[in-house]
């Protein structure tokens, strides 16, 4: 996903900038769950430890990092705020996806700040209509995560002629443009801020109007010629799963010899055998999740060049995605059983980084009984399914 090749040693200064940042971040989590947007603190650290600037080219002053550094770094800034790590993982997953779609004119001015950020919906598509010089576009697109702050955003709309055809397109446009909504009052994940866009007949240049590949059935497929694109979002949202539960495991540690198990002869968990087991188990969940996150984003990388992926490859990959998934869960709901009734105390951030792992895990990407179904269709019809 990347043209530039980053040395060791600079991943490693990447992460430890990171991990600079996450004491800010965890200081400011609960002010980000209270107003729903991050505060400026939490934003000027993320923009200090080089996150918006992870999928911005080279070339325009960035560091065109490769997946697995993305993704590392995402989860280590889970740890302070998940919140804050969902909106990095949104922009870089957005840039990568959407970048290939603009010219260098919209590029260059995209990129005017390597720090740039990218807000955007998916659906459902606005109406438009052209004019002399672009288009005019009306419509309103929920769960645009990060809006109140990202410059740009990107959205979708069909542009009607009059003559009873539509065309589907993506819309670059000043986030200045648009209005917003403060719909976003959810369980988790609350500090994203993924309010709603609205545009009521707003201008776009032609320019800043992308058009969309269309795959072999002839529907519009943002990925097509390089399927490998979509995983590459899903693995980079997941590092931001990755880090609240490595968020967790790191206010269970912290506690491990301090607090004592009720109604037990115990100083500490730390002299509980069964406490330690569960801790033991965890920890075990949660960091194989992290290094096979980092695997998965490796194998996800070396595919992004290549125009075709088997529907095999394709669904195995998805469900390893969210076997990572799933390993966070369960390990983070064994380290609420270890802490005990005081993890889901408002000011205790254990259960935030509970509920913000299980709503993000809802997101589209980690749709867990479809990617089963689609699994075992491809391993039912395939002949060489038993081979591996």
């Amino acid at each position: 996903m990347t043209t530039t090749e980053i040395q060791p040693a600079d991943v490693e200064n990447l992460v430890a900038a990171a991990r600079s940042a996450v004491p800010v971040l965890a200081a400011n989590a609960g002010r980000a769950e209270r107003d729903r947007r991050l505060p400026a603190g939490s934003t000027a650290a993320l923009r200090d430890a080089g996150a918006f600037a992870l999928a911005t080219p080279a070339r325009f002053g960035g560091l065109d990092a490769d997946l697995p550094t993305t993704v590392r770094v995402i989860s280590e800034l889970g740890r302070g705020c998940s919140s804050s790590a969902w909106l990095v993982a949104v922009s870089a997953e957005a840039q990568r996806a959407f970048g290939p779609l603009m010219s260098e004119e919209v590029l260059a001015e995209f990129y005017a700040d390597p720090d740039t950020r990218l807000c955007g919906a998916g659906k459902p598509p606005g109406r438009a209509r052209r004019v002399a010089k672009g288009l005019h576009i009306s419509g309103r697109w929920p769960y645009a995560s990060g809006c109140e702050d990202a410059p740009w955003a990107i959205i979708p709309a069909m542009v009607g002629d009059g003559d009873g055809s539509a065309e589907f397109v993506l819309v670059l446009a000043p986030t200045s443009d648009l209005d917003i909504e403060r719909t976003w009052d959810t369980a988790g994940m609350r500090g994203t801020g993924s309010h709603t866009l609205v545009a009521d007949d707003v201008f776009v240049p032609r320019a800043r109007v992308l058009s969309v590949p269309t795959g072999p059935n002839g529907a519009p497929d943002l990925f097509s010629g390089r399927p490998a694109g979509q995983l590459g979002g899903g693995v980079t949202l997941l590092a931001s799963l990755v880090g609240a539960a490595r968020g967790a495991l790191d206010v269970v540690g912290s506690t491990l010899h301090e607090r004592k198990p009720p109604m037990t002869q115990y100083d500490s968990l730390a002299a509980s055998p069964g406490a330690r087991h569960w801790f033991a188990q965890a920890t075990h969940l949660i960091e194989s999740a992290q290094r096979d996150l980092v695997v998965l984003a490796a194998e996800i990388d070396q595919l992004a060049a290549e125009p075709a992926l088997a529907d095999r490859d394709g669904t195995a990959l998805r469900m390893r995605l969210n076997s990572v998934v799933q390993r966070c869960q369960e390990g983070v709901n064994l380290l609420l059983d270890l802490h005990g009734a005081a993890g889901f105390a408002t000011g205790n951030a254990l259960q935030r980084f509970w509920r913000d792992l299980h709503v993000g895990s809802r997101h589209v990407q980690f749709n867990t009984y479809l990617a089963v179904e689609n699994h075992a269709g491809i391993l039912a019809t395939t002949p060489d399914s038993q081979e591996t």
